[in-house]
């Protein structure tokens, strides 16, 4: 499976490494992913979803009904739940 949010879809962004002398090498910038089991009690049912750090600090602030919701909403929720 590839390095993706689940939720929200972000994935890992290119970009540059520069050394003291200024030599430019290619490096990825993975993001901080985290597999999670969330209780979804209107659903009465356990899932489990690769998030991000960021994703997780957004799910403990709104909920994960109110996650799924948006995400669901916006398009972006990659696993089907």
């Amino acid at each position: 499976m590839s390095r993706r949010d689940d939720i929200t879809g972000r994935k890992a962004m290119n970009g540059y490494r520069s050394s003291k002398a200024n030599n430019k090498t290619k490096h990825r910038f993975h993001l901080n992913l985290q597999k999670r089991r969330f209780y979804v009690p209107e659903e009465d049912k356990w899932i489990t979803l690769k998030v991000s750090t960021k994703t997780l600090k957004t799910i403990n602030k709104k909920g994960i009904t109110e996650v799924l919701k948006d995400a669901r909403k916006k398009g972006t929720l990659l696993k089907q739940v």
